[in-house]
């Protein structure tokens, strides 16, 4: 467990802080907000849709049955840590011919999809794209950053609680009754 926590901090070290302020300042702008991730990627993502829909937030998941359309003052928050995936190329050039901003995380900053979108988190940890290396990461294929994902949300949302003028309270009140 101390070696993964190591590696985490180490990949948590690396993220440009300046990357984080500005997806917290277009997060907190957006009118309504869908998010995307592929597999594990994902699992992530919805955590931190969960959170945002806690902190007052319009959201939605990419695939939802009541998701809304993407347009003007909308952003899409989209994941694909080995960079380029056709499906979440799909859906940025769908978003943005609606008119929404796209915030993108990857650990692939040279990435095609990278120079499409308004916005990049670049979270340089290990994904399926370069587990085979001879330093990889103890943990297996994209773990390490599908769990830097978990702390970076963690993070933007005790940024976000604050820009946001948020409270325990507040957020308290948006969580379902219905578990």
């Amino acid at each position: 467990m101390q070696t993964v926590l190591a590696e985490l901090r180490t990949v948590a070290e690396g993220i440009d802080p300046l990357q984080v302020e500005t997806a917290c300042q277009m997060i907190a702008d957006a009118g309504r907000i869908m998010l995307y991730g592929c597999g594990r990627e994902g699992l992530q993502i919805q955590g931190f849709a969960m959170r945002l829909h806690h902190l007052g937030k319009l959201v939605s998941m990419q695939g939802d049955m009541a998701a809304p359309p993407m347009m003007q003052g909308d952003l899409f928050i989209v994941s694909a840590g080995p960079g380029a995936l056709a499906t979440v190329s799909a859906l940025i050039g769908q978003a943005k011919a609606g008119g929404a901003s796209v915030l993108f995380l990857t650990a692939q900053a040279q990435s095609q999809t990278a120079k499409i979108v308004d916005h990049t988190i670049l979270v340089t940890a290990q994904t399926m794209a370069n587990d085979k290396k001879k330093d990889a990461s103890t943990l297996p294929m994209g773990s390490l950053y599908e769990g830097a994902l978990f702390v970076l949300f963690e993070a933007m949302i005790l940024k976000l609680i604050v820009d946001l003028d948020q409270t325990p309270g507040s957020i308290r009140a948006r969580h379902t009754n219905m578990e």
